[in-house]
């Protein structure tokens, strides 16, 4: 997990697996959504979020010769 993340979870970023079958996959999504939607903690507003990923960004980006 990279350490911008840290407030996550490994299990966030978890792909599902060998899913067998489309139902079975619908699954999966709709719990994780449930999950998300469950969550007590206070949303982030998208600015901040955005300033987040950008700063991100802006740290990996590979200079222009």
């Amino acid at each position: 997990m990279p350490e911008d993340d840290s407030d996550f979870p490994d299990s966030d970023y978890a792909p599902p697996g060998p899913i067998p079958s489309p139902e079975a996959y619908d699954a999966w999504f709709r719990a994780k959504i449930e999950k998300a939607l469950a969550d007590p903690r206070p949303g982030i507003p998208h600015a901040v979020v955005m300033a987040q990923v950008q700063a991100i960004l802006d740290r990996h980006k590979k200079p222009q010769d």
